[in-house]
């Protein structure tokens, strides 16, 4: 079952894994967490009208009646194959409702999520996490193709820590999703970083995001010639905002990345 996604920086999403529990700032509004419990009232609703819920009632057992994540986390044998039947190729954001690194996901699961990748060649495969220490304590036991890419969020500049387990994993392409960014990251670490993600919080209780903050990261990662896209501007009604940071949306991506010289046609003006 594939869903396309409104995630600018991928095509569609794909959950063999379902459940999370809050780690660090970042986590304090969690979209993936929204989603669930919107999920969850769906699964009830079909069960009361005596319907199968199908997979949506995994969400039911992921959140309490508050809409919370409840700190049970769920493999989905019936999605791990998923990909294995999409035949155009597709970017593919890995677990966006859950933590394919998370600690009580078992690492026999982690190892078949990767074979599964590893034979769909045609597609590119975004791994997204807040536990990069996980990924790197496992990494030589993972079958690293060149189509998996690894990334860790860094909303933060307490979280860089973050960045250096990034690096000791196998991934070929290695990325930071600075997002939500929630204060100035000076010195944001890129050796080794091959893609650097920029966003602000939207939703319900939206934190806002300065300028100056997204600038210094777009003007880092311009200096060391990391491809910058910068996703959204972020508030309660992101679509009222837009993603244009100094007239012009940014879209540098791994696969276009371009030198310094040629850095105005990389960047699709809106």
């Amino acid at each position: 079952m594939a869903y396309d996604s409104s995630i600018e920086w991928t095509q569609t999403t794909w959950n063999p894994v379902v459940g999370c529990s809050k780690v660090s700032a970042g986590c304090a509004h969690c979209y993936a967490e929204r989603m669930a419990k919107r999920l969850a009232a769906m699964a009830r609703a079909a069960e009361a009208r005596g319907q199968d819920p199908g997979r949506t009632g995994n969400y039911v057992k992921v959140v309490d009646r508050k809409g919370r994540w409840n700190g049970r986390v769920l493999v989905d044998d019936d999605a791990i194959g998923d990909p294995l039947g999409w035949r155009l190729p597709r970017t593919i954001f890995v677990n966006s409702m859950s933590d394919l690194f998370h600690e009580d996901v078992p690492l026999q699961f982690i190892q078949r999520v990767f074979d599964v990748m590893k034979r769909c060649p045609q597609h590119v495969f975004q791994v997204l996490t807040k536990r990069p220490h996980r990924a790197a304590e496992v990494s030589d036991r993972l079958d690293w193709t060149p189509n998996i890419w690894m990334g860790t969020s860094v909303e933060n500049a307490t979280v860089t820590h973050r960045i250096a387990h990034l690096r000791r994993t196998g991934a070929r392409i290695k990325f930071l999703s600075v997002e939500p960014l929630l204060g100035p990251i000076p010195r944001l670490p890129l050796s080794g970083i091959d893609w650097v993600i920029v966003g602000g919080e939207s939703g319900p209780g939206a934190r806002p995001m300065e300028a100056d903050w997204a600038r210094q990261i777009r003007d880092r990662c311009l200096d060391r010639s990391v491809p910058f896209f910068f996703k959204q501007w972020g508030g309660v009604q992101k679509c009222d905002t837009g993603r244009v940071l100094d007239g012009r949306c940014w879209d540098e991506r791994p696969t276009t990345r371009i030198c310094l010289t040629r850095r105005k046609a990389s960047n699709v003006l809106c």
